[in-house]
């Protein structure tokens, strides 16, 4: 939610334009929403964390910018009034259908835990809407296209999807979203082997349909499963082609498998999908509510089915992300629809109970939602893609023959060696799914007293879940993603090639020369996969250049440690990244601008228990030039133990003679060589120090460039008045010199809005470009600032004192400001202190003050309306 009117906003409420006779009204119509909320993996595979993405920029990475654009908004969504202000907070997720990639919900678990409790409180939310069925549906694990898996995988995907969802949302999931939607029968049937009731497909899916017999029952068994309760034979129909998506949509339908198991499928409403995702319908939150009231129709002669389901499925990035403020036309849409009695909300699992199946289907094979050739897209050159001319994928082909080649290479050397570890390799890996979950000591002793055959050694155990990490990452490579766009130098291509490196790393390390020589071989069928960008030439370029740097082990994840400790100050005892880091010791030398940092640590993989102790010796002359070294170190050898002292002796002599020439001999003599830089660093932490040492020469600038502008400021004033185009140069300082004060005056403690205002004045008289994406975010951090202030002066910090009159301030210059801001979290934290505080205790200037900057936050707080399933925190 934003302070400034609302663009794409839901129309306001008037006369409905779809004419709904009483008799249909009365008839049993319901109306679902689903979102395939979902993001590729992204994480480093060797660090597993998501590192910066310029391209996300103000935000950290793409997962950290979505978040704030869709995956929060629709957690505590709003619907306004005629004049923008907020009447109603709604979680759209408690009466939405919808479904998280296991992976996405990993991150936001770690990165947005409030974000991630939303998600799942409105499943538990929904359950009690929706006749105790939740909301939440669940997904094949890292999202691969089904059919194209083997068996194994598919089913590994299947279990993994289940596991994830148990553990987060704390029950069974009854349906399960497809990748891509990618189907087959073979797939169902998988499925419905594990226990799933249904899937959710696009009705160009759908082969053919037939009628089913009714059962035949006297007594009423509410407890009976309703597919089952669909189960019988057919009529004599015959079978109904639906060419061209013409099944009809507002009813589910039962595909029959093997030996006697069945799966329900609800084919959604295409064309209302597709205005959703590429027709703008998300502009008005009532012409959506009306499009979703379209979706039914009149009653056919002879139709067994008794109730109508109007259903949309879409990407859940549609309401927010890819559409503006698309999470308040859904909120309004469904609150509209609802409220007026038009039709009923509901979820598949309820509508599934309560309308069982009449109607048989088979689905059309290998087929998906977003290929018009099946599922061509992640295997060939179908023509499915971004339109770039010139361009081709047949890039697609050679690339999922090498990741074939790669997971069938590696599979009977894990089986040969696994049976050291396992019974049963493949069942251990489904079950290794608990451990991605939960990656505690205690976890993990239960996980190999459960699959181990025996109690493993340290080593064996390293061993064991280092095979179990190469399997991990054989499932990751299959990402989707991977294939969908135009180019395999993408960054969505590149992080599957980085998957795959992992494994071979992995294989070199468990199998030995037999895993080593797969790289080459797996490199030379990568070669086939052609580049469309001719300096990047093909796949193997491409793991070359991005892939190889990547692989890491612990050295040089002490390489790290050790560089960046000059710059910060690390526990003894910390954690960085997926390793956890025991300081033995460190000294710090400095001599003029030169400092010489001398230390031992002790290195444990979080992920696999490998361990390592390193010493290292950091040489920093000020700014970039700063050179490292690293090696193994045994603090349990006396003769290792005393070379190290003798060497930190020798350098701290040399320090206090400032012969820095010497330093680097002995630092070279004792290590061999300097192999890293701050290159070496990982790319969070190179951006932070190489923007510390940049802010100096930043503020340098800022200075001159301000001064020129102040010095010539009247004559930009004039020129514009009169109508000239300033020189270049001088548009150039004035542009930098404003956006970089405005910049500093809005993140400041002491915030002036004088300050602020005036230079807003000169930026509109002179004609002065302003960077409003930067300024709109850093503005709704600082009111998120003042925000969190506020929170801490209302629980009696003293500190805080003025903490109110501070955030009405900034909310009153907010609504002067020329650009949008987004206050979407600073008026969940007004609504949170309404909620959750004992306004008793506020004095009446407090209450009257908390009022005023709600209402300056555009709240209309007499009416405001917020609905069950909208956490507080």
């Amino acid at each position: 939610m934003t302070k400034q009117k609302i663009q794409n906003k839901p129309a306001p409420r008037k006369k409905s334009t779809t004419d709904i006779s009483a008799s249909a009204v009365e008839a049993p119509r319901f109306v679902c929403v689903h979102g395939h909320f979902y993001q590729p993996p992204r994480e480093n595979p060797w660090l597993e964390t998501v590192e910066i993405q310029d391209s996300a920029a103000p935000y950290h990475d793409w997962n950290d910018r979505i978040t704030a654009e869709c995956y929060a908004p629709n957690g505590a969504s709003r619907i306004t009034n005629k004049q923008n202000e907020i009447i109603r907070i709604m979680n759209n997720y408690a009466r939405m259908s919808f479904n998280f990639g296991p992976t996405l919900l990993s991150w936001l678990s770690d990165k947005a835990p409030r974000t991630y409790r939303m998600i799942v409180d409105a499943d538990k939310v929904s359950a009690q809407h929706y006749s105790g069925h939740g909301s939440a549906v669940a997904q094949v694990y890292n999202h691969i296209i089904m059919p194209l898996a083997s068996r194994r995988d598919a089913l590994t995907q299947i279990r993994w999807g289940i596991a994830d969802f148990e553990f987060r949302f704390g029950r069974k999931p009854e349906g399960m979203w497809l990748a891509e939607t990618a189907v087959n029968r073979s797939v169902l049937d998988l499925m419905a082997q594990e226990g799933i009731k249904f899937t959710i497909l696009a009705p160009l899916q759908c082969a053919r349909i037939r009628r089913l017999e009714p059962p035949v029952t006297t007594t009423s068994k509410p407890d009976l499963d309703p597919v089952a309760a669909a189960k019988s034979a057919p009529l004599e129909d015959t079978w109904i082609q639906t060419p061209n998506a013409n099944v009809d949509p507002t009813h589910p339908y039962l595909v029959k498998l093997d030996e006697g198991r069945t799966i329900a499928v609800f084919f959604y409403d295409g064309p209302s999908s597709r205005a959703i995702a590429f027709e703008g319908l998300l502009n008005s939150g009532e012409n959506f509510g009306s499009r979703l009231l379209a979706g039914f129709h009149p009653a056919s002669p002879g139709d067994p089915e008794v109730a109508q389901l109007s259903h949309v499925a879409t990407d859940g990035e549609s309401y927010g992300h890819h559409h503006k403020h698309g999470e308040m036309a859904l909120s309004y849409a469904m609150h509209w629809i609802e409220e007026g009695g038009k039709a009923k909300l509901t979820n598949y699992g309820e509508f599934l109970e309560k309308f069982p199946p009449k109607w048989e289907a088979e689905v059309a094979e290998d087929t998906s939602w977003s290929c018009a050739h099946g599922i061509e897209r992640w295997r060939s050159n179908c023509g499915c893609n971004g339109g770039k001319p010139g361009w081709n994928q047949e890039w697609r082909a050679p690339l999922r023959e090498a990741l074939d080649y790669l997971r069938d290479a590696t599979a009977p050397l894990a089986e040969e060696i696994s049976k050291s570890f396992f019974n049963d390799l493949w069942a251990t890996r489904d079950a290794y799914i608990q451990v991605v979950l939960d990656r505690s000591p205690a976890a993990i002793i239960k996980f190999f007293a459960e699959h181990a055959i025996r109690p493993l050694s340290e080593n064996e155990r390293v061993a064991a879940l280092e095979l179990l990490e190469l399997e991990r990452h054989t499932q990751l490579m299959y990402t989707s993603c991977g294939w969908f766009f135009d180019e395999i130098s993408g960054i969505e291509t590149i992080q599957i090639i980085a998957y795959a490196g992992r494994v071979l790393q992995l294989a070199a390390k468990i199998f030995g020369p037999a895993g080593a020589a797969l790289e080459a071989e797996f490199l030379t069928r990568l070669a086939r996969a052609k580049s469309n960008v001719p300096e990047m030439g093909d796949g193997a370029e491409v793991y070359r250049r991005y892939v190889t740097n990547m692989k890491i082990g612990l050295e040089q994840v002490g390489a790290h440690y050790a560089i960046s400790s000059i710059f910060r100050a690390y526990p003894e005892h910390g954690e960085l990244f997926c390793f956890d880091v025991h300081r033995e010791g460190q000294e710090v030398f400095n001599s003029g601008r030169g400092r010489v940092a001398l230390g031992r640590a002790l290195l444990y993989s979080r992920i696999t228990e490998e361990s390592e102790e390193l010493c290292f010796a950091v040489l920093h002359l000020g700014d970039q030039n700063l050179s490292a070294a690293v090696k193994a170190y045994n603090s349990a050898d006396p003769v290792e133990v005393e070379a190290f002292a003798t060497f930190s002796a020798d350098i701290s002599t040399a320090i206090r003679r400032a012969n820095l020439p010497e330093v680097i001999r002995l630092i070279d003599r004792f290590f061999g060589e300097t192999a890293y830089s701050l290159t070496s660093l990982f790319a969070d932490e190179q951006h932070r120090i190489l923007n510390s040492i940049l802010n100096q020469t930043l503020s340098e600038m800022e200075d001159s460039l301000r001064k020129i502008y102040e010095d010539h400021a009247s004559l930009l004033h004039f020129l514009t008045e009169s109508g000239m185009t300033a020189p270049p140069a001088l548009a150039t300082a004035a542009r930098f010199a404003i956006n970089a004060s405005l910049r500093h005056a809005i993140e400041s403690d002491t915030f002036d809005a004088a300050v602020i205002e005036t230079l807003l004045t000169r930026a509109t008289a002179d004609q002065i470009e302003l960077n409003t994406t930067l300024l709109g975010y850093t503005t709704g951090q600082r009111m998120k600032r003042a925000m969190i202030r506020l929170e801490a002066a209302a629980e009696g910090d003293p500190s805080a004192v003025d903490a109110l009159p501070t955030a009405l301030q900034i909310a009153e210059t907010i609504h002067k400001m020329p650009f949008e801001v987004n206050i979407w979290q600073a008026q969940n934290i007004w609504n949170d202190l309404l909620r959750r505080s004992d306004s008793n205790y506020w004095t009446d200037e407090w209450k009257e003050g908390f009022k005023k900057l709600g209402e300056i936050m555009n709240i209309k707080v007499d009416q405001l309306v917020i609905e069950e399933g909208v956490s507080i925190f």
